[in-house]
């Protein structure tokens, strides 16, 4: 039975706590809301932080003979505590995984029943301390800092089963060639009582006719009350999963059944892939294949998890797939469903962060159960390649705006080097705990952490953004190779294509406030790098900020990929799209228009690149060009008598070369380089880099570089960035 529907709240208070499981409590002048839903979305609750009351009336029959009835919340934003017919049956915490309560007394006692649930998410009261593991729900900055995720926000379902519930499943593969897969399935069963319990597993192809199945069987004993079972099973010649750049995506139904007493008990249903993961200091091969990940961040579909359809939530995949990419890392959340399911169809990886962003304490039990659900309700997804267990693990809390307070700063500095109870206790026990659950993916202890002696993983390089100019960053590669294994985070803020939300009327006097506090614009840090005092119109300010983005993305994504494998294994874009209307990192807004920067993404990310190394600003008359000129090819076979054609060009003049040879596959070949000196007498003007390459079938992908001749110190930001493949 589905309990969806209206049901009806009230903002909790101490009278009320006390007699919301009551019958007799008169609810009629409650206000009536959406389950699933969250109460920011109900106008009667669209400011409060609750704790927030409800009620639900329904009639149930009772459970046949030998039959258990459980009541199942599949999500709730962040705790609860749970009444039915006035019993109270137990509390929950966190948002991504189900909980049950056993209802079988209460639906044998009578037909008609009153559920009440009291939800509370409370707002973090010292951010670098928080306690509910709500990752960027809560504290986020490209979230509203008032916005409040909680509710019941996913199904809330009344289920039965035989006396012996499959309370859950993890299927985890740790091995897969085309000779031989194995599945390592753990069960928690919750027996009535002492007995014997036949469990069958079934695997078939996804979405065919039913034949063609493998099965096994076993008997278990078991105990009254909790039960901890696992098996393996192994497929001989199987399907493989790949993702989308190296093969197709083969997937099974996986379904366990228990029968208890000769009779049918519980059973569970999943989709599941068989293929295999490893990394090596960030380098990932899946199915023994070596593949440089291109990715970018995911996050929430919309910040209210509970208006998002299995549609919407696909769709962030699918355009992920049109750029170019084979990897989201899944932002410091778990996400929608859909988002799973649609990436598992699409052969799309996924880097699953647990919901933990930035400072936390008192938390480690409640974060180890978590890591537990997260491989329960993920493990059985191909998709999903490897965990992380913390972003960026310091204890902060940066104001609105993008200005960093000297504390602050000193703090993030003494964060990176120094330990503390985030990085040194509590990451490593997630590890752990991630390990010990799943043990067929790789596991990072944190995000963002700079490599270091004792620890480190990814780096976060917002060269161009945060730090120095984004022409900066090859260098700093070159002097900190470490820095170059995986970028999780690189990007610039630009204004979306949606902007209904700004009054442009009153440009220059902007609300600037309401911007920065309500839609994550870092104006500060903006300033630096376009600043609005340089343009007449918002309209161009707009723009400028667009291309000043696309340039970023581009630049950055190109040096990464010129260092495939030597030392990169990757890297992901900050940010794919927006949970709500913003000035942010994103490449799509929140209506998913598309930024410049996703188009210069996808052309630096397409399966053959030729690149050069970034022109200078400018060039003084006379001046020498000297540009490295690589190939990169993600292609699996080699490609034979390829040509490249560069071109040089300024105002009365110019320079011209062609190379030609055999590209080898996924690698990257220096070419050439192109070296020019400029005529003294060369008139100010532009300069133009313009590179071809000709593939062996006929087809051309190229680039284009623009930069400037001038006497004297140009203006900031007179040269840009073009795109051209064809």
């Amino acid at each position: 039975m589905d309990l969806a529907g209206r049901w009806l709240a009230a903002p909790a208070d101490e009278e009320l706590r006390r007699r919301l499981p009551d019958p007799a409590l008169d609810d009629r002048g409650w206000e009536p809301v959406a389950i699933p839903g969250q109460w920011r979305l109900e106008p009667a609750f669209e400011r409060s932080d609750g704790p927030v009351l409800h009620r639900r009336r329904f009639e149930a029959p009772a459970p046949a003979a030998g039959r258990r009835a459980w009541l199942v919340f599949e999500g709730i934003f962040y705790q609860a505590d749970v009444w039915l017919d006035g019993s109270y049956l137990g509390e929950t915490e966190g948002y991504f995984a189900p909980h049950a309560f056993e209802v079988t007394d209460q639906l044998s006692a009578r037909e008609e029943h009153l559920l009440a649930v009291e939800v509370a998410c409370q707002p973090p009261r010292d951010r670098r301390r928080k306690h509910n593991l709500t990752g960027v729900f809560e504290h986020w900055d490209c979230l509203a800092r008032s916005w409040n995720p909680g509710g019941i926000w996913a199904p809330v379902r009344l289920v039965e089963t035989g006396p012996v519930r499959l309370a859950a499943l993890r299927v985890a593969c740790r091995e897969a060639t085309a000779d031989r897969a194995t599945l390592d399935l753990y069960a928690r069963l919750d027996a009535v009582g002492p007995g014997h319990v036949e469990i069958r597993t079934v695997l078939s192809p996804a979405g065919g006719p039913g034949s063609g199945g493998r099965d096994w069987e076993r008997v278990d004993q078991l105990a009254a009350g909790t039960n901890r079972v696992r098996w393996r099973v192994s497929v001989e010649r199987p399907e493989l999963w790949w993702p989308h750049s190296l093969g197709g995506q083969a997937r099974y139904d996986l379904v366990v059944e228990l029968r208890a007493g000769g009779a049918p008990s519980d059973v569970a249903r999943v989709v599941t892939g068989l293929r295999q993961v490893r990394t090596s200091r960030f380098v990932t091969t899946v199915n023994g294949e070596r593949l440089f990940l291109k990715g970018a961040d995911l996050g929430p579909t919309d910040r209210a998890l509970s208006a998002v359809g299995p549609s919407e939530a696909a769709a962030d995949v699918c355009l992920a797939r049109e750029a170019g990419l084979d990897l989201l890392r899944v932002h410091a959340h778990v996400g929608h469903p859909g988002v799973y399911d649609e990436a598992d169809r699409a052969g799309m990886l996924l880097w699953q962060d647990l919901p933990l962003q930035w400072g936390y304490g008192n938390v480690h039990r409640q974060a180890l159960r978590q890591a537990a659900q997260a491989v329960e309700v993920l493990g059985h997804h191909p998709s999903v390649a490897l965990w992380c267990a913390h972003n960026e693990p310091f204890a902060l809390d940066l104001p609105p705006g993008g200005g960093v307070p000297a504390k602050e700063a000193l703090r993030l500095a003494a964060g990176q080097v120094a330990p503390s109870w985030n990085k040194t206790f509590l990451d490593p026990s997630i590890r752990r705990a991630l390990e010990r659950a799943d043990g067929s993916r790789p596991v990072i202890t944190h995000s963002g952490v700079l490599p270091h002696p004792a620890w480190g993983t990814d780096s976060h390089l917002y060269y161009g953004w945060y730090r120095g100019e984004a022409r900066q960053l090859p260098r700093a590669l070159a002097r900190w190779p470490a820095l170059a294994r995986f970028v999780g985070e690189l990007g610039a803020q630009a204004l979306p294509v949606d902007d209904g939300f700004v009054d442009r009327s009153r440009w220059p006097a902007m609300d600037w406030e309401s911007l920065e506090k309500d839609h994550a614009l870092q104006l500060r840090v903006l300033s630096r790098h376009v600043p609005p005092g340089a343009h007449r119109s918002y309209e161009s300010w707009r723009a400028a900020t667009q291309e000043y983005q696309a340039e970023v993305v581009r630049l950055q994504v190109e040096t990464l990929r010129r260092l495939k494998y030597r030392p990169t294994g990757g890297f992901c874009v900050f940010l794919l799209a927006d949970a709500q209307p913003a000035v942010s990192w994103s490449l799509l807004d929140h209506h998913r228009e598309p930024k410049p920067a996703f188009a210069a993404l996808a052309a630096a990310c397409a399966p053959v690149v030729v690149v050069a190394d970034w022109p200078a600003q400018r060039y003084p008359p006379g001046g020498k060009l000297s540009l490295g000129l690589h190939v990169v090819s993600d292609l699996r076979v080699p490609l034979e008598g390829a040509e490249v054609s560069a071109r040089v060009a300024w105002e009365g003049g110019g320079r011209r070369w062609r190379f030609g040879g055999d590209l080898p596959a996924d690698g990257c070949v220096a070419v050439g380089r192109l070296e020019a000196t400029l005529p003294a007498d060369t008139a100010e003007g532009p300069l133009l880099v313009e590179l071809r390459l000709r593939l062996p079938d006929g087809s051309v992908v190229g680039s284009e570089y623009r930069s400037s001749v001038s006497v004297g110190q140009s203006p900031r930001r007179r040269h840009s960035l073009r795109s051209a493949p064809k």
